[in-house]
């Protein structure tokens, strides 16, 4: 596309009312095109009947037809097309655009295989294997790390291309309201509350003070009731969220499998150090810097983390 005012059509099976890292990417893309001038559409599952996805039932599956969706394709009539997940939306907008001989871009935000042989054991080399005949038809796959794009080159993947992200710092800022809490440190979880996401890692660390948990999930109520003296906040967004972070001491982010990790940034833009295992995702994001601490002992990350400057964190 090369006109300064694009009609771009963003299909994604990942949209509200999720909360997660995909979903705040992806109003914060809209928002940015927008501002450039740009006409954006987004097709996700909100405009047909669905059905909760099996195992996972805060997530939504569309029930549409190939000729469904390309009625609402048409009617947009986009001048580019990005899809955003590997979902029913995505495969039938993938499809759509391959009979038509349209150009596309895809997304790669989740290390679905990982997940997928997490929750159920399937091998990923199974699941690799499905998504790069998915993402080999587009022009790019975009990716949110360089560690990330390494790795899908080194899989087979054809045109991996770093995007990565950002978070408005407007509002997600060091300074105003603070939650209160009993005891101090306070160590905090955002995020789903799933297996893959290894919070039940963060649950039994021996730490001192308090831990809270802010999330939804399928692993939730059986954590809560295995961990009943954590704080568990549910789903927060915006101010809500900003704040939390700014009350924790420190940010853990126990999971090995995520792309990347857009809590990490958000917490760090609010002056809060993260403590996570030294993976793709946070190689990337704290890297070398003083916005974190990674150890193979996320313990011993925790207890560092404590004691480094917020201010320094924040200019990370």
């Amino acid at each position: 596309c090369r006109k300064s005012r694009m009609r771009i059509l963003i299909v994604s099976d990942a949209w509200e009312p999720q909360v997660n890292g995909v979903v705040r990417t992806l109003k914060m893309t809209r928002r940015e095109l927008e501002l450039k001038g740009h006409q954006t559409e987004l097709i996700s599952p909100l405009g047909f009947r669905s059905f909760p996805c099996p195992t996972y039932p805060e997530i939504s599956l569309a029930l549409c037809t190939t000729g469904q969706l390309e009625r609402q394709i048409d009617r947009f009539a986009p001048d580019c097309l990005h899809i955003a997940t590997e979902g029913p939306l995505g495969w039938k907008a993938r499809r759509i655009a391959l009979k038509r001989q349209w150009p596309f871009t895809t997304a790669y935000h989740s290390r679905f295989p990982e997940y997928v042989a997490a929750r159920f054991g399937v091998p990923v080399g199974w699941t690799y294997a499905l998504l790069r005949r998915f993402h080999n038809a587009a022009r790019a796959t975009l990716a949110p790390t360089p560690a990330i794009v390494a790795d899908l080159k080194a899989r087979g993947f054809a045109h991996p291309r770093l995007w990565s992200r950002g978070v408005d710092l407007s509002l997600f800022k060091p300074d105003g309201e603070r939650l209160e809490s009993a005891q101090r440190p306070v160590f905090l979880y955002v995020g789903r509350i799933a297996v893959e996401k290894q919070v039940d890692a963060f649950l039994r660390l021996d730490l001192p003070g308090e831990k809270w948990v802010a999330g939804e999930g399928p692993a939730r109520r059986r954590l809560q009731a295995e961990f009943p003296e954590a704080r568990w906040l549910g789903v927060l967004d915006g101010q809500d969220l900003a704040r939390l972070y700014r009350s924790a001491d420190v940010m853990v982010f126990p999971s090995v499998t995520d792309t990347f990790g857009l809590v990490m940034v958000e917490s760090m833009a609010c002056g809060t150090p993260v403590a996570a295992f030294p993976v793709p995702g946070p190689l990337d994001v704290i890297g070398n810097s003083q916005g974190g601490v990674m150890h193979a002992n996320l313990r011993e990350a925790c207890l560092q983390a404590l004691n480094l400057s917020r201010e320094r964190v924040r200019q990370r």
